[in-house]
């Protein structure tokens, strides 16, 4: 059986979808079988994947409001192994019309629970807001991985989200787990970049990645040419911080075997 993650933070701006789109490259390469669920309505994973948002004819929304089968919205991307299930600016509909669906909290967890026989891991990317997208993605996870740019304000933006992932354990998902935090968008040049990581390093209640994802032009120029930076640039300092985070990754999730093989 597959693992289902959300990759989650009420603040924005903290590589929540670089982190996504990049380690589901990485995995896939990797030979994992692998779908990235884009949660938020910009659909910047799906563009980021590849995906031609002017000719997909299902989205997540059409999945979760309009019981599309799941099957008819994922779509191939051209990284090998990779799928997506896109997104699409309706989903922000969804907020005002999932109130009225039954076990509305539970529409996600529905939709993705059947795939985890196909897929190795399911990742989630996450708005940045606490609404009824973003519980749906908790609520059908395993566990979280909590992006953290490297500045200040990012400890604020974690005890938030911490209250909210408690809340969610509380009354929704009591076997959501965090996987880890994952500092990004960091530099060692700037002293309160490397005050932040020692302060999360050693004070968080919560797993801390060994890895640490770079400021680097690669991750930041492969978005425009709508690719994960690993099939942009296979030999870039950003495609070796994913590869070496998905290592880290399957180090914590030893159980799971490739589907393929």
């Amino acid at each position: 059986m597959g693992k289902i993650i959300a990759i989650a933070n009420q603040k924005g701006g903290v590589g929540k979808t670089t982190t996504a789109i990049n380690l589901a490259a990485a995995l896939a390469i990797l030979e994992y079988r692998i779908l990235l669920v884009d949660a938020d309505p910009q659909a910047n994973a799906s563009s980021c994947a590849g995906i031609d948002l002017e000719q997909m004819e299902y989205s997540l929304y059409d999945c979760m409001i309009s019981q599309i089968p799941v099957d008819q919205a994922i779509m191939p991307s051209e990284t090998p192994n990779l799928h997506v299930l896109p997104s699409h600016v309706d989903l922000v509909g969804a907020e005002i019309e999932l109130p009225g669906v039954k076990r509305r909290e539970y529409v996600m967890r529905d939709l993705l629970e059947p795939l985890k026989s196909q897929y190795d891991f399911i990742f989630i990317d996450c708005l940045p807001s606490l609404g009824l997208i973003t519980l749906n993605a908790l609520t059908a996870a395993d566990a979280v991985i909590i992006p953290i740019q490297c500045e200040i304000f990012a400890l604020e933006g974690l005890a938030k989200l911490k209250n909210t992932i408690t809340l969610v354990q509380e009354h929704l998902n009591p076997e959501l787990e965090v996987e880890g935090i994952l500092l990004s968008m960091y530099d060692q040049r700037l002293r309160l970049a490397n005050m932040v990581l020692e302060e999360i390093r050693n004070n968080s209640e919560y797993p801390v990645f060994a890895t640490v994802i770079h400021r680097n032009s690669k991750i930041s120029e492969a978005p425009g040419l709508h690719r994960p930076v690993i099939m942009y640039d296979a030999s870039s300092k950003g495609t070796a911080n994913f590869l070496n985070l998905a290592d880290e990754f399957l180090q914590k999730n030893t159980t799971i075997h490739s589907v393929n093989s």
